[in-house]
């Protein structure tokens, strides 16, 4: 399937079409982080390809190829947001390897001196009886994560949303566990493209609504609430959200859709950035905010505008199934030895579907070996049934 620089791949259609190989780019690391914004990966775990990954079983990580993982975001400038839903909470990743995984990074970043924020929920308990119950949970996942070093993300809740009659009980539990906090942290409204199990969270189906709700919390709790990040895949209600958050609390966007024009801002407000996209184009996502960081737009726009087809290729509906597209991505550029993703989650997307991801990956240089990546690309598909 490889020859002469190109690599044949099958198209959704059932037919199959040559791509070219595109060259190696020299990206520079970035170590250092940006002085503009404030930028997180949410990053995936390795699977270890040689142990029980199958659904219902207890997660088996590749402990070596997840922190090194994790190094390359940190090279690259990026604040590593762990054990999120990139890193299939909910979807495989069960709490005791949350617990390890959060453990783990958290030392990780300390030694390489860079940011880390972990989710908290109440992923850990199997049913809760009432909000008490849920907001008990919270707060152990909450004690937890501080007490591992890292700043707090607060996840949505698959038990609140369940329990949870209208707003008021929405208010009722972050404001226990907002007035628990030891330090600012990050408050996570997830939607449901993301997780179905999340409808109607803050008490409305009408965005709107919830949105009023969403930000009478925020004013609420201003001084215990760094940021918020909004994985609704709207620009429009994030530009809307942005501008009526109180001074000094963040808008972190999770809109792997409409990044590249959030993060730039509109001269008077910018969006920050906790993204899987992220994990994905991290060299490129770290030559752009260095472009910012220097108040060069055009430069911005060059590095990060190629990366949009590829997010939102790896991001399209069912949108909660992109982790199977991140992986695919990292095993691809080398930096795990196998496609195996914990609960068998490298099964969720079709060969043309990561085929085409492949395309657009290459198209964007982010293969720091092209000839590997096209040589595993040619085994996967084999192994497929694609032909010659």
């Amino acid at each position: 399937m490889v020859s002469s620089g190109t690599i044949r791949i099958p198209r959704a259609d059932g037919g199959l079409h040559d791509i070219q190989l595109q060259p190696a780019r020299e990206w520079a690391q970035h170590p250092q982080g940006f002085r503009s914004r404030v930028a997180f990966a949410a990053a995936h775990v390795v699977a270890d390809p040689l142990r029980e990954n199958g659904p219902g079983q207890p997660a088996a990580i590749d402990w070596d190829s997840t922190l090194g993982f994790r190094q390359h975001l940190f090279d690259h400038g990026l604040g590593v947001a762990e054990a999120m839903d990139t890193a299939q909470r909910n979807m495989g990743l069960d709490w005791p390897a949350v617990q390890e995984l959060v453990t783990r990074s958290a030392a990780q970043a300390r030694a390489a001196g860079a940011r880390i924020a972990s989710g908290a929920g109440t992923d850990h308990v199997g049913e809760c009886a009432d909000l008490a119950a849920v907001t008990r949970a919270y707060a152990e996942q909450v004690a937890f994560v501080e007490g591992a070093g890292s700043q707090v993300i607060v996840m949505a809740s698959r038990h609140l949303a369940r329990l949870a009659n209208d707003a008021e009980d929405y208010l009722t539990v972050y404001d226990e566990i907002l007035r628990q906090v030891s330090e600012p942290v990050i408050l996570h409204w997830l939607g449901t493209m993301f997780d179905p199990q999340l409808e109607g969270y803050w008490g409305s189906d009408d965005i709107d609504t919830a949105t009023a709700t969403f930000l009478e919390l925020v004013h609420r709790h201003a001084d215990r609430v760094d940021g918020v990040k909004v994985s609704l895949l709207s620009a429009e209600h994030e530009v809307g959200l942005r501008a009526a958050l109180p001074e000094g609390v963040r808008l972190y966007t999770g809109d792997d859709y409409n990044y590249p024009e959030l993060i730039r801002g509109d001269g008077s407000r910018h969006s920050d950035a906790l993204l899987g996209a992220f994990a994905a184009i991290a060299p490129a996502a770290s030559a752009a905010l260095a472009a910012l960081d220097e108040g060069d737009l055009a430069a911005y726009e060059r590095e990060m505008t190629p990366t949009l087809p590829l997010s939102r290729l790896v991001f399209a509906p069912p949108t909660w199934f992109y982790k199977t597209g991140i992986a695919f991505l990292s095993w691809l550029c080398g930096h795990q030895p196998g496609f195996t993703m914990v609960g068998g989650l490298q099964s969720a997307r079709s060969v043309p579907h990561l085929a085409e991801v492949f395309a657009l990956a290459n198209a964007a240089r982010l293969f720091p070996d092209p000839d590997l990546a096209a040589h595993r690309l040619g085994l996967w598909l084999a192994s497929q049934g694609a032909p010659a």
